[in-house]
Parts: structure tokens; sequence; C-alpha cells
């Protein structure tokens, strides 16, 4: 991968992963010469000792916040993997002149008043839904073979490290006031080997709007994992 002009990038997991799942992708942007941050939400990964019943999807926007706060972090390509969809839409509220590029990896749209959980589907709904009611304070991970990754052992090591996802994050409502779409470069990259409803709503929902760019690549969900080369060079392209 040749070097294009330096970029910082900061990318953002979704439910049940860490910060760890971006190594493939991270060593490849910066053996290119690009500086890169992949922040761990709390109760997450390694951060996992912290899990609450405390957590909710604020919580989760202040650690990207406070990341490129305390880094001086300036001119960021910001990208959010599924859950991370969310996350990041409000952080571009907080941050939007910190950002120069907005990328949504097939990860959920939020719109004003919408809560997380209105945007998963319905047999999720209803466990979340079920747990918040239990006062469970997490929900354990699906099988890593429900991402469709493509290499067998892939999915042993995402089964070896997912972790609990908080249940916090998905009951409120998301108050947005159009930040992202103020940003200059914006994309939505989508798993073509993934089969999703939402997110196929969620690329359509884009496509129509001025300014996005929407993109498919073959690979699972976990597209961090199933094509990291690819993925690398399009987060360049996209910076």
């Amino acid at each position: 991968m040749s070097a294009a002009e330096p970029r910082t990038f900061v990318l953002v997991h979704g439910a049940w992963h860490g910060g760890w799942c971006w190594r493939r992708v991270a060593d490849r942007l910066i053996g290119a010469g690009h500086r890169v941050f992949t922040p761990t939400l709390t109760g997450l990964g390694e951060r996992q000792h912290l899990m609450s019943g405390a957590i909710t999807l604020d919580t989760h926007v202040q650690d990207v916040c406070n990341l490129i706060r305390f880094e001086e972090l300036t001119d960021v390509c910001l990208v959010g993997h599924s859950y991370a969809g969310m996350v990041i839409s409000r952080v571009a509220e907080e941050m939007e002149a910190r950002i120069s590029s907005f990328v949504f990896l097939d990860a959920f749209v939020p719109e004003d008043g919408e809560t997380p959980l209105d945007l998963v589907t319905a047999h999720v709904q209803a466990d979340i839904r079920a747990a918040l009611a239990r006062g469970d304070i997490s929900r354990a991970a699906p099988p890593a073979s429900y991402f469709r990754l493509q290499a067998p052992e892939d999915v042993a090591w995402i089964d070896s490290l997912m972790t609990p996802q908080p249940n916090g994050v998905w009951p409120h409502p998301i108050h947005l006031t159009g930040a992202r779409d103020r940003i200059a470069k914006r994309a939505y990259v989508r798993a073509g080997l993934y089969p999703n409803p939402n997110f196929d709503a969620a690329m359509e929902k884009l496509r129509v709007r001025d300014g996005w760019r929407v993109i498919s690549l073959p690979g699972g969900h976990d597209l961090m994992v199933d094509a990291p080369e690819e993925l690398a060079k399009l987060f360049i392209e996209l910076a």
C-alpha cells in the first residue's frame, strides 16, 4: 500500500467487539504512514471490568469525544462499525469541527429522536426489552458465525474475544441536528456478503442524499477482519 498524505483515523468498533478488531486495518494504515486510534468503548474488550448498568450511549460517545479532545486530534477520518454508527452520529454533534471525513461501516444510521432500539430487528428488540425488564445490565454476544466471516479461523478468533454488550445503550432517544451531513466527506460502506435489512435500508437512505458515497465490498459483517487490505485502501481514499 503506497503512502498518501498522512491522515488521522479514529476507528470505532461495534457491539460485543473492542479496539482489537481493527488490528489488521490499523497495521496497514500505520504502515502507510497514517495515525490510527482504535478506542475500546466502556464495558467492552479490555475494558470489560468497567461493565455497569450506568453505561449508556452517552458514555460511549464521551469515550470517543474524550479521545479526540485529549489527543488533540483534528482533520479526523471518523469510522463507525455497526452499533457505532449511533456513536459517531452523536460524536459529530460535539466534534464536528475536528472531523473532515465520516464513514459508516455496515452500520446503523439513526435520525433525530430515534432510539438505538428502534433500529434493530423485531427479534433483537424483543430480546433487549426482555433483558431490560429483567434488570440485566448486559447481553451476551452471538456466535461469530452470525457475522458471516469468510475464514473459519477468524470465526474462532472473534468468538474468543467478544464480550457482552451493555444494555443501557439501547433505550434512549438520540438528539441530532444534522452535523454529520455537514462534514465534508461522507460515505456508507456495506458488507456485500452479510444479509441485513436494516443496513440495506440505511444504505439506500444515504444513497439518495446529497454528498454521500455508497460503496459495497465483498465480505461478512466484520469487513475489518475479512477484507483489511481493501478496507484500508478505501479509508485512505475516503479521507
